[in-house]
């Protein structure tokens, strides 16, 4: 800490999974794979739609998008988790904790604009066929993808405006693996009640409106094809099965955590975990496993790569 008038937190000091050297170094090992694999998955389903033409479609390219958004919702926080493992003091400076918390809130809050604007696609394609190619056209898709990275850096900075200015001369322990915003808040030195109901409140609406639209579109599409039979509705019926389990496994341990966010749980760590590292690996396997197309793709990219 520096000293003056009074003394200002230079660092963070973060609790990430504890346990003995050798858990940790198992740790380090486990979730050093799991980061590659994502790496891997993710980036191999954006190199797959780039290099097929058949996959030039509204519903790959915001695929492609997808698996971009969770590369990076996995990397600004992971690689620093996995290096902790073996280190023993885990700290991160106070900039660095500000710079998590600001591409986090940009990350996620673009992820949850995204599914939204996948779900709309969904929608138009089962629900409107006939003047699919007419609404989801390249300046649609196009504005879809950026309003929703635009949309998270707002929601980001909308939080960001009020933490960075607040002091901090106290406790500096993180019971993360990461700089959550609603823990680090807590280690301000003044009263933050308001500042945290208001943070709050923007963060639930923002969620809520998400989901409820999610909701709405998916109760939408599956009366749809539920009323339909044909081939067509079959493959409808495996994509969005897809869809709506991206959603829960997104959704599902924000909106536990958001629940209670200023009180401290143990599965809330553990959920964080969850929702940075895992689900960025199981979105490319859900897509890719149900989805014949990718596969083929995939496998026709091996073929040129093995040949050339």
């Amino acid at each position: 800490m520096d000293q003056g008038n009074t003394s200002r937190v230079t660092e963070f000091v973060l609790h990430s999974l504890s346990g003995p050297q050798e858990l940790q170094q198992f740790y380090f090992a486990f979730f050093t794979l799991f980061y590659l694999s994502i790496l891997l998955g993710n980036l191999l389903i954006v190199l797959t739609v780039l290099s097929e033409p058949a996959l030039h479609t509204p519903m790959y390219f915001l695929l492609s998008n997808l698996s971009f958004i969770d590369t990076c919702l996995s990397t600004f926080a992971t690689p620093k988790m996995i290096i902790d493992f073996l280190t023993e003091h885990k700290t991160i400076s106070f900039e660095g904790c500000m710079a998590q918390i600001f591409f986090q809130h940009v990350f996620a809050g673009g992820e949850m604009m995204l599914l939204v604007a996948m779900a709309y696609d969904r929608y138009v394609a089962i629900c409107r066929p006939l003047h699919y190619a007419t609404i989801m056209n390249v300046r649609k898709c196009t504005g879809l993808v950026v309003g929703s990275w635009l949309i998270g850096v707002v929601h980001s900075i909308s939080q960001f405006v009020f933490i960075v200015n607040l002091p901090f001369c106290g406790p500096n322990n993180v019971d993360s693996f990461f700089c959550d915003l609603p823990l680090v808040v807590k280690l301000a030195c003044t009263d933050t009640y308001v500042l945290e109901i208001l943070m709050l409140s923007y963060s639930e609406i923002m969620g809520m409106i998400s989901f409820v639209l999610l909701l709405i579109s998916y109760t939408v599409i599956l009366v749809t094809v539920r009323r339909q039979s044909s081939a067509g509705m079959a493959k409808a019926r495996a994509t969005l099965t897809a869809h709506v389990t991206v959603v829960i496994l997104f959704f599902g341990p924000i909106i536990f955590i958001y629940v209670w966010p200023f009180n401290n749980f143990r599965v809330d760590k553990v959920l964080s975990i969850f929702y940075i590292v895992f689900t960025p690996l199981l979105n490319p396997l859900i897509y890719t496993l149900r989805n014949k197309e990718v596969i083929l793709a995939m496998q026709k990219l091996k073929r040129r790569k093995v040949t050339s």
